[in-house]
């Protein structure tokens, strides 16, 4: 949302959620209230879409349960097996109408080998924990499964270098969703186009997650670094991130249903005298648009791969430049 508000002699302060604040701005729209995948039934594919075998590396957290609930609601073929940082494990996931069975780290190999055998176009996709995205890589890369990255963490360099010296095929992104990917592609393009354009302006940032983030948001940190190079100075330290579940229900309206998973952004521009004001702000409440986006991801790369396009590593700005996926 961008919005032009009127001149107030305040807004220079720290400013508070809109619909909570001293300004008397009316709230954000609050998020729609976003059913589970878990609870919809499981349909088939449409009619001339695509339909493969995805492995959902990580389904035991909720991101990657989220992905496996997406991928069966959209026709994609569940690989009954998945993976978990403890070694050991003894559970079955069941996620629409398959039955997922979850193994310790020590049976990668030999079950990657054997899901190769019986599922030779599978796409994996990775949800675990950022202490394992390299070496899920690398072992991706030695057996050469194609892989979508969702794992935030790991040491970028050496996951970009595994990729190129396999030859394997990767998209690899910190953010999933598409329409916050596609934001943020219009702030850089701001910022390239239009160097110094807000020189002077006084900018705050809030943004609030649920209280697991413990780090700050890598979105906010890109928004920010494209007005900095519009010609504002900030200091991340005076970032506002809120992690306290009472502030989010009482200041930032947070629906009480998300608060444990939403991401809530508001970036405030001043002018020098006050006389004008820019916001942009953008809420997500719940999982589903990383789902459907990380969905979105695994089947372009299925298609690239099936194409044997001479390119290896892609991104969610490469999908949304292919468009929408079926």
């Amino acid at each position: 949302m961008l919005s032009v508000r009127p001149p107030h002699p305040t807004l220079s302060r720290p400013l508070i959620w809109p619909g909570r604040n001293h300004l008397g701005v009316a709230a954000a729209p609050r998020c729609a209230n976003a059913e589970s995948t878990a609870s919809a039934p499981e349909t088939a594919a449409p009619p001339g879409s695509v339909s493969f075998p995805i492995l959902v590396n990580g389904c035991t957290g909720k991101m990657g349960l989220s992905v496996a609930e997406a991928a069966a609601l959209r026709g994609l073929h569940l690989v009954p097996v998945s993976f978990s940082s403890r070694e050991k494990v003894d559970t079955t996931i069941e996620v629409g109408q398959t039955d997922i069975r979850i193994y310790g780290p020590s049976a990668r190999d030999d079950v990657l080998s054997s899901v190769i055998d019986e599922f030779p176009d599978v796409i994996v996709v990775d949800y675990t924990a950022p202490d394992s995205v390299n070496s899920n890589a690398d072992l991706y890369c030695k057996l050469g499964l194609p892989f979508v990255m969702g794992t935030t963490g790991g040491n970028k360099q050496l996951l970009y270098k595994s990729v190129q010296d396999s030859k394997n095929y990767a998209l690899i992104s910190p953010q999933m969703g598409k329409q916050v990917v596609a934001f943020v592609a219009i702030m850089k393009f701001m910022a390239e186009q239009f160097p110094g354009s807000f020189s002077g302006y006084h900018l705050e940032v809030l943004e609030s997650h649920q209280a697991g983030k413990l780090d700050t948001s890598g979105t906010a940190k890109d928004v920010i670094a494209c007005f900095e190079e519009m010609g504002i100075s900030y200091d991340m330290n005076r970032m506002v991130k809120i992690r306290d579940p009472e502030q989010q229900l009482e200041m930032v309206g947070v629906p009480e249903e998300h608060i444990e998973g939403h991401a809530f952004h508001l970036y405030h521009l001043t002018s020098p005298d006050d006389s004008v004001s820019f916001e942009f702000q953008h809420n997500v409440c719940g999982r589903s648009i990383y789902a459907e986006g990380t969905i979105d991801a695994a089947i372009f790369l299925h298609r690239k791969v099936q194409s044997k396009d001479s390119k290896r590593i892609y991104d969610m700005y490469d999908v949304l430049r292919e468009g929408y996926m079926r």
